[in-house]
C-alpha cells in the first residue's frame, strides 16, 4: 500500500478541488491510501476505507510570508502533511499550497540528500513531440552555481528514468546557443561539467539547447537556474492560454467559422489536449531526503488529481532511493565540480 499525505488547505480552491480530487483517485488506484490533512470541519460528509483525516489547526496562505509559514504556523496543514513523510507515516506528501514556503518547510523538516547543497522544483512542460519536457530548476533557486546546475541534471536524470522508465534520459543546458564557447561563465562551467558527467557514464548529455528546444521536444530534461526556468514555465502557460482564447474566439465568430470548428474538431480537440497543462500537473521537490510534490495553485480536479498521481509513481518506482544512488555514483563528479568553482590557488 502506498501512503500520501496530502495538503487539502493548500491551493487557491482549497477543499472544493482537493477532496474530490482524493476521492476519485483514490477509486481509480486500489493500493494508495491518503492521509488527508486540514482543519476538522471540511471533512464533514467526507469518507473513504483507504483515507484518514488528520486535523490541523492552520493554513499556510499563497502570500504568507516564510518567516510566518515556517515559523509561526507550526500546525499548519501543509507542515503537518510534510511532517507525515519525515515521520514514515507517508512516502510522499503533495500541496497546491504557497511554493516559497512548501520548499522551506520541507527543507527544514527533511533536510537535503547527502552532495545536494540546494533542492530544485522539476516539472513537465508540453512540447510539439506529443510528450513533456522536464525542466528543472523551476523557481526554487534564483542564482546557480555550475555545481548547482550539475546536481539538478543528475536529479532529473532519475526521476525521468523512473517517469517514463528510460534508463538514459538526454539532458540539455539551457543556454542562447548551442556552440560551447556561448553563455557566462557558469554555464561554460557547467556545460564542462555535464560533458565529464557524460564521459563518466552519470547521465546522457545532449549539448547546450535553446529556448525553443524546450517546446520542440529536443531533449527529455533542460537544466537551468530558478529564474530562468519559472519565466519558461509562465510563457509555456501563458501561449496554451493564447491558443486556447484565439480558438474560442475564432471559432464562434458567426456560422461558417462555428462550422468549420464542427469539422475541425478532432483536430482542434487533440491540439487542446496537447497543450492542455493540467496533464502534467505535479512538480518534484528534488533533492530532499522525502519525497514532495507541488500542484498548481490553480489546479482544478483534474489537474490535481494528476499531482497525486505523479507522487504515486514516484513511490512506486522508489524515486527517492534512485536519486540517491545517482548522486552517490556522481559523488566524486560533484566534488570536482566543487573545486571548479573554488579553485586552489597554487602558493
Amino acid at each position: 500500500m502506498i501512503t500520501i499525505a496530502v495538503d487539502c488547505m493548500g491551493g487557491d480552491h482549497g477543499p472544493g478541488v482537493t477532496l474530490p480530487a482524493c476521492a476519485e483517485f483514490l477509486d481509480s488506484h486500489p493500493d494508495a491510501f491518503l492521509v488527508l490533512v486540514g482543519k476538522a470541519e471540511i471533512f464533514q460528509g467526507f469518507s473513504h476505507a483507504r483515507a484518514r483525516a488528520l486535523t490541523a489547526t492552520e493554513v499556510v496562505l499563497m502570500d504568507d510570508p516564510l518567516e510566518i509559514a515556517l515559523r509561526r504556523k507550526k500546525d499548519s496543514s501543509m507542515r503537518v502533511a510534510i511532517q507525515q513523510v519525515k515521520d514514515g507515516a507517508a512516502q510522499a506528501a503533495v500541496s497546491a499550497g504557497n511554493t516559497g514556503a512548501l520548499m522551506a518547510i520541507s527543507r527544514y523538516l527533511l533536510k537535503t540528500i547527502d552532495g545536494i547543497e540546494r533542492p530544485a522544483i522539476a516539472g513537465q512542460i508540453p512540447n510539439a513531440a506529443g510528450g513533456a519536457t522536464t525542466v528543472l530548476d523551476l523557481g526554487a533557486n534564483v542564482d546557480c552555481t555550475a555545481e548547482h546546475l550539475l546536481q539538478f541534471a543528475v536529479m532529473g536524470s532519475a526521476l525521468v528514468s523512473v517517469l517514463k522508465n528510460e534508463q538514459s534520459p538526454t539532458v540539455g543546458l539551457l543556454n542562447i546557443g548551442e556552440e560551447v564557447i556561448k553563455g557566462n561563465e557558469v554555464i561554460k562551467k557547467a556545460g564542462e561539467l555535464l560533458r565529464c558527467a557524460a564521459q563518466a557514464g552519470d547521465l546522457n548529455f545532449y549539448g547546450n539547447v535553446e529556448g525553443n528546444d524546450i517546446f520542440k521536444g529536443v531533449v527529455d530534461i533542460v537544466v537551468c537556474d530558478g529564474f530562468v526556468g519559472n519565466v519558461a514555465l509562465k510563457t509555456s502557460e501563458g501561449l496554451a492560454a493564447m491558443i486556447g482564447g484565439f480558438l474560442k474566439a475564432e471559432f464562434s465568430r458567426n456560422l461558417w467559422t462555428k462550422l468549420a470548428a464542427v469539422a475541425a474538431r478532432s483536430v482542434l480537440g487533440a491540439l487542446k489536449h496537447r497543450v492542455d497543462h493540467r496533464r502534467y500537473n505535479g512538480a518534484a521537490l528534488l533533492g530532499l531526503r522525502g519525497l514532495v510534490f507541488k500542484s498548481h495553485g490553480s489546479a482544478d480536479v483534474l489537474a490535481f488529481g494528476n499531482a497525486l498521481g505523479r507522487a504515486y509513481d514516484a513511490c512506486r518506482n522508489n524515486l527517492l532511493d534512485r536519486v540517491q544512488v545517482r548522486i552517490a555514483h556522481a559523488a566524486p563528479l560533484l566534488a570536482m565540480g566543487e573545486a571548479v568553482q573554488r579553485p586552489v590557488t597554487p602558493s
